[in-house]
């Protein structure tokens, strides 16, 4: 897969509300092309695993 695929398919699971698929695929598009437009759409979706889920990063 490409990295646009990798991003697009991120975007699918980040509207779902699968906030550990999206990761997953924004990362493989990162690691293909680190210019990819998912290097901010993960920065989105851990702003909001940080603001929902505080205890994930702060145990």
């Amino acid at each position: 897969m490409t990295a646009e695929e990798y991003y697009n398919l991120g975007n699918e699971f980040r509207a779902k509300g699968d906030y550990r698929q999206a990761l997953n695929n924004y990362m493989e598009a990162i690691e293909l092309d680190p210019d990819s437009p998912a290097v901010v759409a993960k920065e989105i979706v851990e702003n909001i695993l940080n603001y929902y889920c505080k205890q994930m990063y702060n145990p």
